[in-house]
């Protein structure tokens, strides 16, 4: 006999006792990213490429540095999936960072924030007993809103297209932030009753 689905989703693996080191790495990305876009006056289209770019690889790497450690194993689907997404985001990234421009930026950035936003959107729904599922939802959301936004500014020029993923930066960062701090407060609380 199979027991009926959860509202919650399926069962979510325990995630490693030091997730909390690379989703507190993706929120000190985002909110540098977030910082440069709202203290450069005028960017160039370099300035774009660069900025943009970097921020892109350095998201996509602290991405990758968290699936080994949400517990999700990487023959699994979500496993997969958590997986792809930064790949794509790190390689539109080193994109960005040869082919600086307007449309550039507008494409690659659009595309990795898109890919990167459904799999969480999914992940978050599926398997929101996990401690990071609310999370993953959310961000799913900024960066989905963020991607659709991006193609209407591009023909505004650099400033506008760091503003608006700047913004979307700084949203998500303040949210990684919290589950970092979150996680962290968590696995200390752990390991003090295992002292205990």
């Amino acid at each position: 006999m199979t027991l009926p689905a959860t509202p919650a989703g399926p069962a979510a693996p325990v995630p490693s006792a030091d997730l909390w080191k690379p989703v507190l790495t993706r929120a000190s990305v985002a909110l540098v990213f977030g910082a440069v876009t709202i203290f450069w006056a005028e960017p160039s289209v370099l300035v774009l490429g660069g900025a943009g770019g970097l921020y892109l690889v350095a998201t996509g790497l602290a991405l990758l540095w968290s699936v080994r450690k949400t517990g999700f194993r990487r023959d699994e689907l979500p496993g997969r999936l958590l997986a792809a997404g930064p790949s794509i985001m790190t390689g539109a990234g080193v994109a960005l960072l040869f082919l600086p421009g307007d449309l550039m930026f507008g494409v690659f950035a659009a595309l990795a924030l898109t890919v990167v936003g459904a799999v969480e959107l999914y992940v978050g729904i599926r398997y929101r007993r996990h401690p990071l599922g609310r999370d993953w939802g959310i961000s799913g959301v900024i960066g989905l809103g963020t991607a659709v936004a991006l193609p209407f500014f591009i023909s505004l020029g650099a400033h506008a297209l760091l503003g608006v993923a700047g913004g979307g930066a700084i949203i998500s960062g303040v949210l990684w932030i919290l589950a970092g701090l979150t996680l962290r407060y968590d696995a200390r609380a752990v390991s003090a009753k295992a002292v205990n």
